[in-house]
């Protein structure tokens, strides 16, 4: 199916025979039209087909495949609070914590008016109350791999009556190393089920993944593989890695921005250049894989509360998270892998609106910005950054680079002592000053006479023999004959 068909035009919501309780949820939250992708994904995931969905990030694929799950279980729906009246029907695997979190939430609101019971599972956190919750009974379950298999094996989650299974971000989770994971866990599901697979990028792996299990599947791209939203505006300015947190200031003040994605590469990156902005006085919060879980959820909490400007992260927020009206993206360090790139800008620019992508690079990044030009098969213009004259550089400010201005410091100083030592001296130098005591000016002399040792320096020497007390005298006995 191709965005170009017919079908592939925004509907309405109105226009599908979702459920009551749905429809109320759909029109609590707002929606009026769909997306393309869900207007393709829908019908088809009502009819019980499998699905390969490919669609740009930010396009709305978890309504895609919530609403059609939850309409085809409304069949399971029941009141009783027995947990065996509520097996998991429903399994969605996620590749990562705060991607899972998320698509929990907005199944819940879809759900909110049913019977329906939904429960998310995911690592960093204590098992005890997720334990408690599978035990209760949920229709569907929402999971990262790793964590679901612990369930597994401690026999609190039991799969055998799964209807449907959703792989979502599954090149992700490719990535990361999850398939030995997904293999097991698809072990353990009925052969017959409803397998939806949706990804932003297609691969070969994925194909082979899909081609293993997913039967007769309709494949649904609503998007070239691997392209940006048209709604981002993209620029890629040439920054010196020293220049980059001026340029950051540069730009959002510029634009009059308010709040930002700053992806970095690495995790010591990340937590060093948000205590350098927060010292210069933009509202920050670090999120990176060393981080603990509620650590995690509470800074990206604080961000779509608007109580923080700049959410400074690695790529463990690249995918996939919905936080709605951020305006901009900053790739502070170019992506190592060009598929990121896509993923990183997707964060902005969502379900129609329009966004700003702005990434620094620096002389080593050549071959990776040739990387994204070559996978989004558009030419990369470099720009360079206006700054403001009237403004002042932000690179000498804080504290962050106090051992760079002492540096600078101790240069100049140096310079000066080096300039005093080659200078021309119009005067010669000074004589050195001779010591006016005349002993040490006057020649060596032996002494002529012996000096008598004092009387502290003589040793006694003893009168006669002195024999020890511990030595017996020899007896004296008689002799025959005189000697000599």
């Amino acid at each position: 199916m191709s965005s170009d068909s017919p079908e592939a035009l925004p509907q309405r919501y109105a226009d599908l025979t979702l459920a009551e309780p749905l429809r109320r949820a759909v029109a609590d939250m707002g929606y009026e039209f769909m997306t393309p992708i869900q207007a393709q994904a829908i019908p088809v995931v009502l009819t019980g087909k499998d699905v390969m969905g490919a669609a740009q990030t930010g396009t709305g694929k978890t309504a895609a495949f919530s609403l059609p799950l939850l309409q085809r279980l409304l069949k399971h729906e029941n009141a009783s609070t027995s947990p065996a009246r509520h097996p998991v029907r429903a399994l969605v695997l996620l590749p990562t914590r705060e991607l899972a979190d998320q698509v929990a939430q907005q199944v819940k609101m879809y759900a909110k008016y049913t019977n329906l019971r939904s429960a998310v599972v995911f690592g960093g956190m204590d098992m005890k109350p997720q334990t408690a919750e599978l035990k209760k009974g949920v229709e569907v379950l929402v999971a990262t791999p790793g964590r679901l298999l612990d369930h597994i094996e401690a026999k609190n989650a039991v799969l055998n009556q799964v209807e449907y299974v959703v792989l979502d971000e599954a090149d992700r989770m490719l990535d990361i190393g999850f398939l030995p994971d997904l293999q097991r866990i698809l072990s353990y599901l009925p052969k017959q089920r409803t397998t939806l697979l949706f990804s932003a990028t297609f691969s070969p792996e994925i194909k082979r993944l899909a081609s293993s299990y997913l039967q007769d599947p309709v494949t649904i791209e609503v998007a070239r593989s691997n392209a940006t939203a048209s709604t981002v505006e993209q620029h890629f300015y040439s920054v010196g890695d020293d220049d980059k947190r001026h340029a950051l200031h540069q730009i959002l003040r510029q634009r009059g921005m308010k709040q930002a994605f700053v992806f970095v590469n690495s995790k010591l990156g990340c937590a060093r250049l948000a205590r350098s902005l927060e010292r210069e006085g933009l509202k920050t919060t670090a999120l990176h894989g060393d981080k603990s879980q509620d650590e995690r959820l509470k800074a990206l909490d604080a961000f779509k509360k608007g109580e923080v400007d700049l959410l400074v992260c690695t790529d463990v927020a690249a995918r996939g998270l919905d936080i709605k009206d951020v305006p901009a993206v900053f790739n502070f360090d170019i992506p190592f892998n060009a598929e990121d790139y896509v993923h990183r800008i997707g964060r902005t620019g969502r379900a129609g609106a329009s966004g700003l992508a702005v990434s620094f690079v620096a002389p080593k990044d050549t071959r990776l910005v040739a990387d994204i030009e070559k996978l989004i098969k558009t030419k990369i213009e470099i720009e360079a950054v206006e700054y403001d004259e009237d403004k002042p550089d932000i690179r000498r400010q804080g504290r962050f680079n106090e051992g760079r201005r002492l540096y600078e410091q101790n240069e100049e100083r140096g310079g000066e002592r080096r300039e005093r030592r080659t200078a021309p001296r119009d005067t010669p130098r000074p004589a050195p000053v001779k010591a006016a005591d005349p002993f040490f000016n006057q020649p060596y002399e032996a002494p002529t006479e012996v000096a008598e040792p004092a009387p502290w320096e003589a040793v006694a020497k003893p009168a006669g023999r002195v024999i020890s007390a511990n030595i017996k005298p020899k007896r004296k006995v008689a002799a025959l004959f005189k000697s000599e």
